[in-house]
């Protein structure tokens, strides 16, 4: 066994697409080293960290004095006082043509129009902060919930139908919130707010994260 990590890297252009054509296990890869220690790409330290495991974003919070958000918890803070909107600052996704979140806008997974190689991840701040004063709520990079995943494995949808199969061991998988720098409009769309994706504890990527809470006296 060599330690690593799991690496986004664009599939050769007319490769069927398929989360398998644009995955490899990289030994080496971690938070120091985000793709790895052969491809000398140097990430700064203001993008957000990457090639976090459950239990390392938990031992951090817990390290810190705070904790891991839940899922509601999440989406109330993407959504910075905007209710039923469909993106964090409203139902336009690019909104008089600007980019407002670290998404793949279009081309996914072969070509982003902005970036020809890693890293994929931006720097915090990068993009305007919601009405909260918070960066990155959606887009960059998934982040870790305490809250339990229930739902089907490989589910395509971002929320599983209300009464669905509850086969996700929920001592196995976590709630992600937020979506990634992977995010496409025409692929997955999980830059929403409401969208949520279920992720094994114990798997680690180039394009999952966390963020801490820290509970006060009148809210979080």
């Amino acid at each position: 066994m060599v330690a690593g990590s799991i690496v986004f890297a664009p599939p050769p252009k007319g490769q069927p697409v398929g989360p398998e054509s644009w995955w490899a296990y990289v030994p080496g890869a971690s938070w120091r080293q985000p793709y790895g220690p052969v491809d000398g790409c140097i990430v700064p330290d203001d993008h957000p960290v990457v090639h976090i495991a459950y239990c390392d974003a938990l031992a951090y919070s817990n390290w810190s004095g705070k904790r891991l958000p839940t899922e509601v918890e999440l989406e109330f803070a993407a959504r910075g006082g905007i209710a039923q909107s469909t993106f964090a600052w409203g139902n336009e996704l690019f909104p008089d043509g600007k980019v407002m979140a670290n998404f793949w806008p279009k081309g996914f997974p072969f070509k982003h129009p902005d970036r020809r190689g890693p890293p994929y991840t931006t720097p915090v701040g990068q993009y305007p902060a919601n009405a909260y004063g918070l960066f990155d709520m959606i887009g960059n990079v998934w982040e870790w919930t305490s809250s339990d995943a229930y739902g089907r494995p490989g589910n395509k949808g971002c929320c599983p139908a209300a009464g669905a199969e509850r086969s996700l061991n929920p001592n196995t998988y976590k709630v992600l919130k937020g979506g990634s720098h992977l995010c496409s409009p025409d692929y997955c769309q999980r830059y929403r707010p409401a969208a949520k994706w279920f992720q094994p504890i114990d798997t680690s990527t180039s394009h999952v994260g966390f963020r801490c809470a820290q509970s006060i006296a009148n809210g979080i």
